[in-house]
């Protein structure tokens, strides 16, 4: 924290909010790892690991297909005009925008590539729960006093949530992604698999630079066009960046205030509940009935605690009528947590439970509140991504699972393991464990 606040310190007040502000995808953070709607999801479906890039399948690009489209990158920029004129971007934008573009042909190993997930949640939680930034997260809140305070009589977002994304996804501006964003839709908007979605992302980022919000030097961040550092996608900058500072500029890379009041824009449009916990850690009772830890089964908590759910320390909670839902991300070993709305709002913004635990915990943590009462099951061996494939084969194999082996640890997957554990009288918790796997390869 000292160090960072050195490096700002000592730099003109424009390098400084570049220093503070920088933006891009973290190490170990997923924020770039699969496509989901208007921003780079970080678990699109492995909500307990960190990934780490790993071939899918997908054949790469073959060396004449990319001369080809090389050689037609030119043209298909071109034919794009036409939308962009739509969109009020005038000629001389477009021109200065495009002029010299070049694809960037490394990004199609990039999107042609899919996570293997490793890294087990508690992992993943210490790396971005830790001192240091918990540190910096207080430093920041105090550092912008003022900016918060309107940020949160604005959209009545919780400071302490916006901070933990600022966090997360960017390490408060310190890890900073340099792909120019132009350069990377338009490659992916010409090259691929994805390219309609790609050039609205693409056509997006040209109605940035033709409305003045951000200069071309400052449009950076990701291989596949998230930028600033709460990692906006060009289209959900379109939708939710606010001029918070009332400078006629949207500007989340450089202004405090706009940074800080379009998170929280996109919260409050998602549907955040203002004044409302994200949820609790809870103990679970003996002989609990481990079906009910789904995200689609959702009781008051007046229900839960008849079931035998208590907070730690015997703490009340403060409304018994909110509905919630029972979340294990490392099964009947690891800690429980009640969730509520502004859980799901969470992961609006990024849709992994691991993600949003970890923006709920950190969040809790630079507030003042402390570590889970519960451990996590660390000796618990992650499978690899040939083994979740050899799992799911297996379950369907025993009639359990229908869905094509993928090595994906989704809802479909993990009730088929749920109705395994039931059957061999192990709790049903759908967690993905190496002790499992062994049962499941005795299993005829």
């Amino acid at each position: 924290m000292r160090e960072a606040a050195r490096r700002i310190s000592g730099r003109p007040r424009r390098r400084a909010f570049g220093a503070l502000l920088a933006f891009g995808c973290m190490p170990l953070l997923l924020s770039c790892s699969s496509l989901d709607g208007d921003r780079i999801s970080s678990f699109a479906s492995e909500p307990s690991a960190v990934p780490v890039l790993e071939n899918s399948g997908h054949p790469l690009m073959t060396p004449q297909a990319i001369l080809a489209a090389t050689t037609n990158f030119r043209n298909c920029i071109e034919a794009l005009w036409p939308e962009a004129a739509k969109r009020g971007i005038s000629r001389a934008s477009f021109d200065n925008a495009t002029r010299g573009l070049e694809p960037e042909l490394k990004i199609m190993e990039l999107l042609d590539a899919q996570p293997e997930f490793s890294k087990p949640v508690w992992d993943y939680l210490d790396i971005l729960v830790n001192d240091a930034r918990i540190a910096t997260g207080r430093e920041m809140l105090q550092r912008f006093r003022p900016q918060f305070d309107a940020m949160e009589k604005a959209y009545g977002v919780d400071r302490h949530i916006v901070t933990a994304i600022w966090g997360v996804e960017s390490n408060f501006g310190t890890q900073a992604g340099e792909r120019p964003v132009v350069r990377s839709t338009a490659t992916l908007a010409c090259i691929g698999r994805r390219q309609n979605y790609f050039r609205d992302e693409f056509l997006a980022a040209l109605e940035i630079l033709h409305r003045g919000d951000l200069a071309s030097q400052d449009l950076k961040g990701s291989w596949a066009g998230a930028f600033g550092p709460t990692q906006f996608m060009p289209t959900a900058f379109k939708r939710y960046a606010v001029d918070f500072d009332g400078d006629g500029r949207r500007n989340i890379v450089g202004s405090v205030p706009d940074l800080l009041g379009s998170t929280a824009n996109k919260l409050k449009k998602a549907g955040w509940q203002t004044g409302a916990p994200w949820g609790y850690e809870v103990t679970l009772p003996a002989n609990f009935n481990f079906m009910l830890a789904d995200q689609s089964v959702r009781k008051s908590l007046r229900e839960w605690q008849a079931l035998g759910l208590r907070r730690p320390a015997a703490q009340p909670f403060p409304n018994s009528e909110e509905q919630a839902s029972l979340l294990l991300v490392a099964g009947a070993r690891g800690p429980a947590f009640l969730t509520l709305s502004n859980f799901r709002m969470i992961m609006r913004y990024n849709p992994s439970e691991a993600y949003a635990l970890a923006i709920a915990h950190l969040a809790d943590r630079i507030r003042g509140g402390g570590t889970f009462s519960q451990a996590w099951p660390r000796d618990e061996v992650p499978l690899t991504r040939t083994e979740r494939i050899e799992m799911q084969s297996r379950l369907s194999q025993l009639g359990l699972y229908s869905g094509e082996p993928d090595g994906r640890l989704g809802p479909a997957t993990r009730n088929a393991l749920r109705a395994f554990q039931s059957k061999v009288g192990l709790p049903a918790d759908g967690f993905a464990t190496a002790n499992l796997m062994v049962r499941l390869r005795q299993a005829r």
